[in-house]
């Protein structure tokens, strides 16, 4: 009795689960090493440039402070 309380859900272990996870694996596995998309590699094009401008206004802003408040760094 104690031998089958193991071996009936190993058996559908192997049988079911097992395979489907194998599967479900490879094909994620396989996926992921496509790469991005076009359209990922766009977006990712997009928002690097994005940020580009926005650092660009950071330092502007910078600057700005520096030059009316120069003290402004030492009170945050």
């Amino acid at each position: 009795m104690s031998v089958m309380l193991i071996t009936v859900p190993l058996i559908i272990f192997m049988v079911v689960v097992a395979p489907l996870w194998l599967v479900l694996h490879y094909r994620s596995k396989r996926h992921s090493d496509h790469g991005l998309s076009e359209d990922d590699f766009e977006r990712l094009q997009s928002l690097s440039a994005k940020a580009e401008a926005l650092q660009e206004r950071i330092h502007t802003l910078e600057k700005i402070l520096d030059a009316e408040t120069p003290t402004w760094r030492s009170k945050s």
